[in-house]
């Protein structure tokens, strides 16, 4: 059973990395840096980007509980 958490943990861990780097590409270049007020944090997110964060938020969650599951099971 540790291979088979070892290897979901990793492919969990690969998916979170990947979606972090395309919520971080959306908004690079608008607010702030050309002298806004930088309120486009407190935006509401939609469509895509509410998806994108909501996957962020589930594998996270996913990550965090195989991670626990794998330490309890090795130890």
């Amino acid at each position: 059973m540790g291979i088979y958490l070892d290897i979901a943990q990793i492919v969990i861990s690969v998916a979170l990395v990947a979606i972090i780097l395309l919520q971080g590409r959306r908004g690079d270049l608008g607010g702030s840096v050309f002298g806004g007020s930088g309120s486009a944090i407190y935006q509401k997110r939609r469509g895509l980007e509410k998806t994108i964060f909501q996957i962020t938020i589930g594998l996270a969650v996913a990550f965090f509980i195989i991670t626990l599951v794998n330490v309890i099971a090795t130890g």
